[in-house]
């Protein structure tokens, strides 16, 4: 691969700093030099037009985009992939949580034959949402904990898993995050109304993270009159080893929830996901999905069940939120508004899955790279040093 120099760029650094310079990279980024660096031989000139450089976008947690379902087909999760460089995505775990059952291991098979062929944003591997889960939420498995299947289904997604959601008030579950933490699978809190105490127990077996935080953790029922109970939520935020995600569309969560978590975790220990699914990225409308009802999106970035006979019309079924949305969200709710909401998105992420390589501009880190317009669209966007996305719309 030959050597770019993305000249007259405003970097943002791993410090947090936004700073004027120039960008050298290959696959990986080279050096991070003055705006006026003169060229190599042979290496390709970009000039940046003082436009914002920020690593790729990381999403923990996301179930489709476009018209596309992740756990759909091969098809569909490589279609998606390819379409997340537009929305500035460089890394991405597909979200998958209807298809964790025997019936559906051939399929598995199928997505994760085809999860390293993406010309678009990479993955480390799946999240699996599930199934080791005690609140069924959006049609997620519910089930005790099964280390034989629990085996099982590693094997049917080839090993390729880089998370689980679990509950921790599932029966057995510390001896499923101990075989997860053993399989270098990160064990992610979700699901739950969990006491304190199992709570705990989940976080000191090594459950550090929870998704879509705030939701499916309903609060424990009042048992004396006036005195708040405390539950799940609250263990969480105490501990200082968990970090958190939310899903940044002002629906899902009240943004002063978040404010709160920054406020008990710092700046590096809150992420930003979109736990997006078929109408994600697309204008306001109704959308067919493979469950058998349609979604209205709009409202926030938010999809609701469209149809009137349905059991759930009018429920919230998941995001349409995507991750350049989620940091401007998260840019007008934050009082500090500069490089925290593309910390919470880039180095944040990347620090929950153990990723040294991604989530920063700095030298020998993977040349996953976002130039981005005044708008908060990608003007062009690299994976690996190599240009997926360009805008054509605007020079």
């Amino acid at each position: 691969m030959s050597l770019t120099l993305l000249r007259n760029v405003r970097a943002l650094l791993p410090d947090g700093r936004i700073e004027p310079c120039s960008a050298r990279f290959d696959s990986l980024i080279c050096a991070i030099v003055a705006i006026d660096e003169p060229a190599m031989p042979a290496e390709r000139i970009v000039d940046g037009q003082e436009r914002l450089l920020t690593p790729g976008l990381i999403d923990l947690h996301t179930h489709g985009i476009g018209r596309n379902a992740y756990e759909r087909s091969p098809e569909d999760l490589l279609a998606g992939l390819a379409m997340l460089p537009s929305f500035g995505v460089t890394t991405v775990l597909p979200t998958l949580y209807r298809s964790l059952r025997p019936d559906s291991f051939p399929l598995l098979e199928r997505l994760a034959a085809v999860l390293d062929e993406s010309r678009g944003a990479k993955s480390p591997g799946f999240h699996l949402e599930g199934p080791f889960l005690a609140i069924a939420g959006a049609g997620a498995m519910t089930m005790d904990a099964d280390l034989v299947f629990l085996d099982e289904l590693l094997s049917a997604c080839q090993q390729k898993v880089a998370a689980m959601s679990i509950s921790p008030e599932v029966v057995g579950i510390v001896s499923v995050i101990e075989r997860l933490r053993e399989r270098g699978v990160v064990p992610f809190i979700t699901h739950t109304r969990a006491s304190p105490e199992q709570t705990q127990a989940a976080i000191d077996a090594g459950a550090r993270h929870a998704t879509h935080f705030y939701d499916v953790f309903p609060a424990p029922p009042e048992v004396e009159a006036g005195v708040r109970p405390v539950g799940a939520v609250e263990v969480l935020l105490a501990d200082p080893r968990v970090t958190v995600d939310f899903i940044c569309d002002g629906v899902h969560v009240h943004p002063a929830a978040i404010r709160m978590a920054l406020a008990a975790k710092g700046i590096d220990g809150v992420v930003a996901i979109t736990d997006s699914n078929v109408g994600a990225g697309l204008p306001d409308g109704t959308y067919d999905t493979p469950w058998g009802y349609r979604v209205d999106v709009g409202d926030g970035d938010a999809a609701r069940v469209a149809d009137v006979n349905h059991p759930q019309h009018g429920l919230l079924a998941g995001s349409a939120l995507t991750m350049n949305k989620a940091v401007e969200n998260l840019s007008r709710w934050l009082p500090a508004r500069d490089a925290i909401p593309w910390r919470m998105a880039t180095q944040n992420p990347a620090r929950v899955l153990g990723l040294t390589g991604r989530g920063a501009i700095k030298e020998s880190a993977a040349a996953d790279l976002v130039l981005w317009n005044a708008d908060l669209t990608p003007h062009r966007t690299w994976v690996g040093g190599e240009l997926v996305y360009t805008d054509e719309r605007k020079n």
